[in-house]
């Protein structure tokens, strides 16, 4: 979505869709402060780990919710089933695309991101609102989780040798040269090295479809229907979502691996591959 849409469709906020601002930074601090200071007007903020994921266990950084748990914040945020939802970060879409991700696995099908972010917001004119969020009547939607496809671990390692499973994360971390977050560094053996930087532009706003589908392309990925299952993953689930939704740009459909390589590596019997090979 591009933001001058968004602001039209803002108006009257009797029809809005639900705005959701997913503002986040790995490690903290919280952004609520600037939630606070500025945000698109109507938008309720989100906090992605504890809203979006459940805590850290043996499932990775960041688990799926827990469904209840997360149809309660759903609903709280006045969203229904057949609400038109729109998300935005600050600028690149990775921490609203996992929003994405996940209201589209719990089953709502209207769910866009803002391209560019409040940034984008801004530049087009945008107006902001500062404070608490807007009181809202509470929303009814039921939570049905699995509308989106993921792969456990047994099933990347399948389609590491069958498929395309690609490796969203920065390509010194796919290399195994640096490990800012988790205990072990290195890939998935087999996987394909496709940072997800590569899916926007200078700006934090997608790329072109067509520069997409070339990208993908010199990846593995065409548009013929016989090519293999695709899967993605990164360090815990959440960069990953940035690249399946690229791919359903590039009109391809891709499995998330939501325990991703915090998962993976939690099991010390598992391969772990260094270098810039697959």
């Amino acid at each position: 979505m591009e933001a001058p849409e968004l602001a039209g469709a803002l108006i009257p906020m009797v029809s809005a869709p639900v705005v959701l601002d997913v503002r986040w930074r790995l490690g903290g601090p919280s952004t609520y402060p600037e939630f606070l200071a500025g945000h698109v007007p109507g938008a309720y903020w989100v906090d992605l780990d504890a809203d979006l994921a459940d805590p850290p266990g043996p499932g990775g950084r960041h688990p799926l919710p827990d469904p209840g748990r997360l149809q309660s914040r759903l609903r709280n945020w006045g969203i229904d089933d057949d609400s038109r939802v729109v998300v935005y970060d600050e600028a690149n879409a990775t921490a609203a695309a996992r929003a994405w991700w996940v209201l589209r696995w719990a089953g709502l099908a209207s769910v866009q991101v803002l391209d560019g972010g409040l940034a984008a917001w801004t530049v087009a004119g945008g107006t902001l609102q500062s404070g608490p969020a807007d009181a809202r009547t509470p929303g009814t939607v039921t939570v049905r989780p699995g509308a989106m496809p993921t792969l456990d671990a047994d099933g990347v390692a399948r389609l590491a040798a069958e498929g395309v499973l690609l490796d969203a994360r920065a390509a010194p971390r796919y290399r195994g040269e640096v490990e800012p977050v988790d205990p072990i560094a290195g890939h998935i053996p087999g996987a394909r090295s496709a940072p997800t930087t590569d899916n926007v532009d200078g700006t934090g706003r997608f790329v072109p479809v067509e520069q997409l589908q070339e990208r993908f392309a010199r990846l593995g990925i065409t548009d013929d229907a016989v090519d293999p299952p695709i899967g993605v993953y990164c360090g815990s689930g959440v960069t990953a979502a940035h690249t399946v939704l690229s791919l359903e740009i590039a009109g391809r459909t891709a499995a998330l691996y939501p325990g991703s390589w915090s998962e993976w590596i939690a099991d010390p019997k598992r391969p772990v591959a260094l270098g810039p090979d697959p």
